[in-house]
Order: C-alpha cells, then sequence, then structure tokens
C-alpha cells in the first residue's frame, strides 16, 4: 500500500529554522535523473514549466520521483495565473515559484493563488494527489487537509528586474510568501548587462536586496550558474540556492571526460 509522503513540509520549516537548502533546476523529462538528485544529496529541485518542455503530465512523474528520492520538488509556473498555480499544487508539489513580481499586489495574487481560506482563495479538491485522492483517514484528506497545504507549501516569488528591487519593501510585507528569489539573469538584463550575471552593477543589486530582506527576517533564494556564485551567494546569506540546470550539467559533466580522454 503507498505511504504518504511524510517528508512534505520539511524544505519550509528549514527555512524557517534559517537553514541553508540547494538544488538544481529541472528541464529534463526524466525520473531517473531526479531520483539522482536524492543520491547526490540536493534538498530541493525546481521542475522548470516556463522554460523548457515540462508540462503537469511530465511533473507529476518528476514529483512522485523527488518525493521518493527525499528530494522536494517545486514548481516554476509559466506565469502569476491561477489556474497554472493550483495545477501545480494540486499534483503534490511542494511549493511553486512564481515569476516576474513586481509590485505588492503581484505577491498578494500569488498568496491568494496558492492559499486555501482564509488566507486565500485556492480552488479545493481533495480528490487529487495533494489530498491522498480523499483516502479515507488519510493525512492529507478529509478535514484537515487545507490546514496542512497552508502549512506546508512554500511561496517563492521571482524578483526579476529593476522594478521588483525598487519595490521590494513593499513585496515583503505580502504574508505568505516564504522565498524572495532573486533572478540575477533577468535583473542582469533589466540592468542593461544581459547574461553579465557577475557584472559589478548585478552583484550590488543582489547585495543590496538580499540586505534588505534578511534585515526583514525573510529568506531569499537565488541562482548560481556555478559553485563560484554559489559560494558567493551563500556568503551574502542567500537560503534558497539553486544551483545550474540538470541539462548542462550532464552537458558539462561530459565535455570534461571528453577533453580528459580526447588527446
Amino acid at each position: 500500500m503507498p505511504t504518504p509522503n511524510t517528508n512534505r513540509g520539511q524544505l519550509k520549516k528549514r527555512l524557517q529554522k534559517g537553514e541553508t537548502v540547494i538544488g538544481p533546476f529541472v528541464i529534463v523529462p526524466s525520473c531517473t535523473l531526479v531520483e539522482t538528485l536524492g543520491y547526490a544529496g540536493m534538498d530541493f529541485c525546481i521542475l522548470d514549466s516556463e522554460h523548457g518542455p515540462l508540462t503537469m503530465e511530465t511533473c507529476i512523474d518528476l514529483v512522485i520521483s523527488a518525493q521518493g528520492a527525499g528530494v522536494a520538488p517545486i514548481i516554476r509556473v509559466g506565469a502569476n495565473d491561477e489556474r497554472l498555480i493550483l495545477r501545480a499544487l494540486d499534483i503534490g508539489s511542494e511549493g511553486v515559484q512564481v515569476p516576474q513580481i513586481n509590485v505588492r499586489a503581484d505577491g498578494e495574487r500569488v498568496v491568494n493563488s496558492a492559499k486555501y481560506a482564509p488566507i486565500g482563495e485556492r480552488g479545493l479538491s481533495v480528490f487529487t494527489r495533494a489530498g491522498n485522492y480523499f483516502k479515507e483517514g488519510g493525512a492529507a484528506g478529509g478535514k484537515n487537509h487545507t490546514d496542512r497545504q497552508n502549512d506546508e507549501t512554500a511561496v517563492i516569488v521571482h524578483i526579476e528586474g529593476k522594478r521588483g528591487l525598487d519595490n521590494l519593501e513593499d513585496i515583503m510585507e505580502v504574508e505568505g510568501i516564504d522565498v524572495l528569489f532573486l533572478g540575477p539573469y533577468d535583473i542582469s538584463q533589466s540592468l542593461g548587462v544581459p547574461g553579465q550575471v557577475r557584472s559589478p552593477k548585478v552583484e550590488r543589486a543582489l547585495k543590496a536586496a538580499t540586505d534588505k530582506a534578511r534585515k526583514r527576517g525573510r529568506a531569499v533564494g537565488s541562482y548560481a550558474k556555478d559553485t563560484e556564485m554559489g559560494k558567493w551567494l551563500l556568503d551574502l546569506g542567500v537560503q534558497y540556492l539553486s544551483i545550474n540546470v540538470d541539462a548542462t550539467i550532464y552537458m558539462q559533466a561530459c565535455d570534461g571526460i571528453v577533453k580528459a580522454l580526447r588527446k
């Protein structure tokens, strides 16, 4: 008999305790690759349905594989859209990442879509994977479902440009946001240095935003293209560190093998 995921919500609890968590973006629809993340010791993975080929139909299998391997699956949806957020959570993901949060109202909309009443207005169905398909007496199904989902689901919002950075203090006022994710690539584009994520201009913006959030006791996330950048972000105080992308990690490993063996 299947056993409900007992680790659900641990990622959010670790962030609340001030711990650091690490995981890659996932764009390859492969349960095997996701499972290896657990063997590697990753804490979470971001199933990217904004960029790349992943759909909800492929994401559900990846969610199951991730949870089986002890990795918290987070789904990045393609837009701040109630239907997309609802589907991502109903298939059992442990959180959502939502792009292009520029003003306080954007953040409020995310929370309203991701949380059940009385916090938000997420549509209710317990006949889903998130509700254990309404198994009688199940921990997720029935009357406790909405409270558990509100408590355990992580809400991560992407601050991806100058407008979002300028409104960061207002966005931080929104209750129910667990991580403020600073997207260095979109920020670099917004600051006029597209793709130059280690540009002094981008680094100053990331440091200023991180300092501002940490002073308010808010968890900060960001993306590192390599371990050097990852260490720099961790030194800034980033707790939720996304490191590289699964396809790129695989390609880089293969590239290193070829270069080492081909004379």
